[in-house]
Protein backbone atom coordinates (compact mmCIF):
# COMPACT_ATOMS: atom_id res chain seq x y z
CA UNK A 1 0.00 0.00 0.00
CA UNK A 2 1.30 3.43 -1.09
CA UNK A 3 0.68 6.42 1.18
CA UNK A 4 2.01 9.58 -0.80
CA UNK A 5 5.34 8.50 -1.80
CA UNK A 6 5.91 6.52 1.80
CA UNK A 7 5.53 2.73 2.06
CA UNK A 8 2.80 1.75 4.84
CA UNK A 9 1.79 -1.91 6.33
CA UNK A 10 -1.82 -2.90 6.60
CA UNK A 11 -2.51 -4.32 9.86
CA UNK A 12 -5.00 -7.31 8.20
CA UNK A 13 -6.60 -7.91 11.14
CA UNK A 14 -8.27 -4.02 11.93
CA UNK A 15 -7.63 -3.18 8.20
CA UNK A 16 -6.00 -0.16 9.50
CA UNK A 17 -2.14 1.47 8.44
CA UNK A 18 -0.04 0.26 11.29
CA UNK A 19 3.79 2.20 10.57
CA UNK A 20 5.24 3.63 7.42
CA UNK A 21 7.89 1.22 6.42
CA UNK A 22 11.27 1.93 5.73
CA UNK A 23 12.04 3.17 2.08
CA UNK A 24 15.52 1.21 1.87
CA UNK A 25 12.71 -1.96 1.76
CA UNK A 26 11.69 -3.52 -1.18
CA UNK A 27 7.54 -3.80 -1.47
CA UNK A 28 8.17 -6.90 -2.22
CA UNK A 29 8.50 -8.01 1.51
CA UNK A 30 4.57 -8.26 1.98
CA UNK A 31 4.66 -11.91 4.05
CA UNK A 32 4.89 -10.39 6.94
CA UNK A 33 2.47 -8.95 9.62
CA UNK A 34 4.14 -6.01 12.07
CA UNK A 35 2.87 -4.49 15.68
CA UNK A 36 4.77 -2.36 16.92
CA UNK A 37 3.49 -3.42 20.34
CA UNK A 38 1.04 -6.38 20.42
CA UNK A 39 -2.09 -5.95 22.66
CA UNK A 40 -2.16 -9.16 23.76
CA UNK A 41 -1.09 -10.44 27.39
CA UNK A 42 -0.25 -13.85 29.29
CA UNK A 43 -3.81 -13.47 30.88
CA UNK A 44 -4.84 -13.86 27.47
CA UNK A 45 -3.95 -16.98 27.34
CA UNK A 46 -5.90 -19.61 29.09
CA UNK A 47 -4.44 -22.87 31.03
CA UNK A 48 -0.43 -22.58 30.19
CA UNK A 49 0.93 -21.45 33.62
CA UNK A 50 3.27 -24.36 32.82
CA UNK A 51 4.20 -23.49 29.69
CA UNK A 52 4.34 -19.63 30.31
CA UNK A 53 6.64 -20.11 33.54
CA UNK A 54 9.19 -21.96 30.89
CA UNK A 55 8.56 -19.35 28.16
CA UNK A 56 9.23 -16.21 30.81
CA UNK A 57 12.64 -18.35 31.71
CA UNK A 58 13.63 -19.13 28.26
CA UNK A 59 12.59 -16.36 26.45
CA UNK A 60 11.60 -13.10 28.28
CA UNK A 61 14.30 -13.57 31.07
CA UNK A 62 17.11 -12.55 28.27
CA UNK A 63 15.44 -10.20 26.74
CA UNK A 64 14.53 -8.30 29.85
CA UNK A 65 18.18 -9.03 31.85
CA UNK A 66 20.44 -9.93 29.72
CA UNK A 67 23.10 -8.68 32.57
CA UNK A 68 22.56 -11.59 34.64
CA UNK A 69 23.53 -13.66 31.38
CA UNK A 70 26.67 -12.16 31.30
CA UNK A 71 27.21 -12.19 35.07
CA UNK A 72 26.83 -16.22 35.37
CA UNK A 73 29.43 -16.11 32.51
CA UNK A 74 26.79 -18.17 29.30
CA UNK A 75 25.57 -17.14 26.26
CA UNK A 76 21.42 -16.27 26.30
CA UNK A 77 19.13 -18.15 24.65
CA UNK A 78 18.79 -16.70 21.09
CA UNK A 79 15.39 -17.99 20.45
CA UNK A 80 12.47 -21.02 21.10
CA UNK A 81 10.66 -23.62 18.95
CA UNK A 82 7.04 -23.24 19.24
CA UNK A 83 5.40 -26.08 18.23
CA UNK A 84 2.22 -28.14 17.98
CA UNK A 85 -1.48 -27.84 15.89
CA UNK A 86 -3.17 -25.00 14.61
CA UNK A 87 -5.05 -23.27 16.72
CA UNK A 88 -3.17 -23.99 20.14
CA UNK A 89 -1.70 -20.60 20.83
CA UNK A 90 1.51 -20.33 19.48
CA UNK A 91 1.15 -17.08 17.82
CA UNK A 92 -0.39 -15.71 20.58
CA UNK A 93 2.15 -16.28 23.40
CA UNK A 94 4.66 -15.20 21.08
CA UNK A 95 2.57 -11.80 20.88
CA UNK A 96 2.30 -11.84 24.84
CA UNK A 97 5.76 -12.07 25.00
CA UNK A 98 6.77 -9.33 22.93
CA UNK A 99 4.15 -7.16 24.95
CA UNK A 100 6.06 -7.98 28.00
CA UNK A 101 9.29 -7.30 26.66
CA UNK A 102 7.98 -4.25 24.48
CA UNK A 103 9.23 -5.70 21.60
CA UNK A 104 7.81 -5.21 18.03
CA UNK A 105 6.54 -8.13 16.90
CA UNK A 106 7.01 -9.38 13.27
CA UNK A 107 4.81 -12.24 11.92
CA UNK A 108 6.54 -14.37 8.46
CA UNK A 109 4.12 -16.54 7.00
CA UNK A 110 6.98 -19.07 6.14
CA UNK A 111 5.04 -20.41 2.74
CA UNK A 112 5.72 -16.52 1.21
CA UNK A 113 9.43 -17.44 1.55
CA UNK A 114 9.70 -20.31 -0.77
CA UNK A 115 10.11 -18.51 -3.77
CA UNK A 116 9.98 -19.40 -7.57
CA UNK A 117 13.38 -17.71 -8.33
CA UNK A 118 17.14 -18.72 -6.97
CA UNK A 119 17.73 -15.76 -4.42
CA UNK A 120 14.26 -14.37 -4.12
CA UNK A 121 13.64 -15.99 -0.56
CA UNK A 122 17.20 -15.49 0.76
CA UNK A 123 16.57 -11.78 -0.30
CA UNK A 124 13.82 -11.43 1.41
CA UNK A 125 14.71 -12.97 4.94
CA UNK A 126 17.80 -10.29 4.36
CA UNK A 127 15.38 -7.74 4.20
CA UNK A 128 12.90 -8.52 7.43
CA UNK A 129 16.56 -8.78 9.04
CA UNK A 130 17.25 -5.63 7.95
CA UNK A 131 13.43 -3.84 9.48
CA UNK A 132 13.71 -5.82 12.56
CA UNK A 133 17.71 -4.34 12.80
CA UNK A 134 15.92 -1.03 12.61
CA UNK A 135 13.76 -1.52 15.76
CA UNK A 136 15.14 -1.22 19.40
CA UNK A 137 13.89 -4.78 19.99
CA UNK A 138 11.72 -7.75 17.67
CA UNK A 139 10.53 -10.90 17.91
CA UNK A 140 10.54 -12.47 14.48
CA UNK A 141 7.88 -15.48 14.43
CA UNK A 142 7.72 -17.36 11.19
CA UNK A 143 4.77 -18.86 11.29
CA UNK A 144 3.95 -22.69 8.84
CA UNK A 145 7.98 -22.78 8.99
CA UNK A 146 7.36 -26.31 7.77
CA UNK A 147 6.77 -25.02 4.25
CA UNK A 148 10.41 -23.65 3.72
CA UNK A 149 12.07 -26.74 4.61
CA UNK A 150 11.22 -29.81 2.54
CA UNK A 151 11.23 -33.72 3.75
CA UNK A 152 14.35 -35.33 2.41
CA UNK A 153 13.47 -38.77 0.75
CA UNK A 154 16.91 -39.47 -0.75
CA UNK A 155 19.59 -38.00 -2.89
CA UNK A 156 17.38 -36.82 -5.69
CA UNK A 157 16.95 -33.43 -7.11
CA UNK A 158 15.09 -31.46 -5.02
CA UNK A 159 13.83 -28.07 -5.69
CA UNK A 160 15.35 -25.02 -4.99
CA UNK A 161 13.86 -23.31 -1.65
Amino acid sequence: MRVGTERAGLATSKLRIKLPLPPKIDPTVTMMTVEEKPDVTYNDLGGCKEQIEKIREVVEMPLLHPERFVQLGIDPPKGVLLYGPPGTGKTLTARAVANRTDACFIRVIGSELVQRYVGEGARMVRELFQLARSKKSCIIFFDEIDAVGGARFGEGDSEVQ
